[in-house]
């Protein structure tokens, strides 16, 4: 009977017993508020999903050099310059939409955390990252670290390693991935768990003080996964890539919401390429990459609230100040995984270019960390399904030019 039922439950979409935890886990909240059970399974999900991905990152891309055909160096150029150009039209599209709808913001208290300096921090930052000892960089999710040492032994395997020794390495990524795909099955109830957290936490009163913030937010996310992406895509494979942006969002996007963590969704996301049929050699580094670079919300974040805070000021924000703080934004963005408290801290920075004190900046941050439940789910599910979407936009290109055919 148990088997039975569980065949039944396992022949649904993932992506349909997703969609029954979350009503289950709303219903839950609103009937059940004070239950502290279903909180677990959200909070086991996240961990186990955390605590495998380091390990996934590091093998699997270790696995994909080591046994690489040598012919997807031009996938990667092409990846690189996706989740670039990406970012750097998120911060243009958050410019344009602050102007547009320019929004004031209430300062609050300080936050505590202290801000990087500028540019020059955030690259020691990241310098300081990727040389971290590699045990000690799986144990905490330096995926900077994680992907610097990954490669420099899967170069060292592929150059001095048997044969042999290679195809252990690949089984050890299977067995991974096989692991991965088990905890991945757990999603449903995961997610009934981490719904249930979210609607019984946080009340509505947020959207009534930030919500023309909130707005701009999540705003400038919509239009860059709905509409300028699509162009990005589309300008690549000539092709109508609403099918595949539309299934990196449901497939990723849904579940990165949830988990508000780039890195915890390495793992579904790498699940999402393989059904898509891209090469695992080239996904197994491109997602992992993109997790770390690929940071279109979080430029959108930095460059929406700058602008509040300008606009609170009384300042101008003329076209050279707002090309300066795109840009800006961009390499901060591309830097935030590296930075402690990601995307929120890096205001500061954007702010300086205005001459704003850090003492206000901060106060900007306040607000943000209010703000963080709506928009630190958005801005991870809008980073998390773009990784997907321009891994396998830089793949289908390749085949494209290689007069291969594809299907979206």
């Amino acid at each position: 009977m148990m088997s039975a039922t569980f065949a039944k439950w396992q022949s649904i979409s993932l992506i349909l017993r997703i969609v029954i935890g979350m009503v289950i886990g709303a219903v839950f909240a609103l009937t059940l508020p004070e239950n502290t059970v279903v909180p677990i399974f959200g909070t086991l999900f996240v961990g186990l999903l955390k605590g495998v991905a380091p390990v996934l990152v590091f093998v699997l891309v270790i696995s994909a050099l080591a046994n690489a055909a040598g012919d997807i160096g031009g996938r990667f150029k092409n990846v690189i310059f996706l989740y670039v150009l990406g970012t750097l039209l998120a911060a243009a599209t958050a410019v344009a939409a602050s102007v547009l709808f320019p929004v004031t913001m209430k300062l609050t208290d300080a936050a505590n955390n202290a801000a990087p300096d500028g540019i020059g921090q955030i690259i020691t930052t990241i310098l300081t990252n990727v040389v971290a000892n590699p045990v000690s960089a799986v144990m905490t999710g330096n995926y900077l670290s994680i992907l610097c040492w990954a490669i420099i032994f899967g170069m060292g395997f592929k150059k001095l390693a048997s044969k042999e020794t290679r195809n252990v390495v690949a089984d050890f990524a299977a067995v991974v991935s096989k692991a991965v795909f088990w905890i991945i099955q757990m999603a449903p109830f995961g997610i009934m768990g981490l719904v249930f957290s979210a609607v019984s936490e946080n009340g509505l009163a947020i959207f009534i003080d930030y919500g023309m913030l909130l707005l701009v937010l999540v705003g400038c996310m919509f239009t860059l996964a709905f509409i300028v992406n699509p162009i990005i895509s589309f300008v690549f494979l000539k092709r109508n890539p609403y099918p595949l942006v539309l299934r990196c969002l449901k497939e990723s996007g849904v579940t990165a919401f949830f988990t508000r963590s780039s890195a915890a969704n390495i793992p579904v996301n790498m699940e999402l390429c393989k059904k898509l049929g891209l090469d695992e050699d080239f996904y197994s580094v491109s997602v992992p990459l993109g997790a770390t670079i690929n940071m279109e919300g979080a430029a959108i974040t930095i460059t929406v609230m700058t602008m509040a805070v300008a606009h609170t000021l009384g300042i101008s924000v003329d076209i050279p100040t707002a090309i300066v703080l795109s840009v800006l934004a961009t390499v901060g963005a591309c830097g935030a995984s590296g930075v402690a408290g990601g995307s929120l801290l890096l205001i500061p920075m954007a702010c300086s270019l205005f001459g704003i004190s850090n003492d206000i900046a901060m106060q900007a941050v306040g607000v943000g960390f209010i703000i963080g439940v709506v928009q630190d789910s958005c801005e991870t599910a809008l980073n998390s399904s773009t990784d997907a979407l321009f891994a396998a936009t830089a793949e289908y290109h390749d085949r494209l030019n290689k007069g291969e055919s594809i299907e979206l």
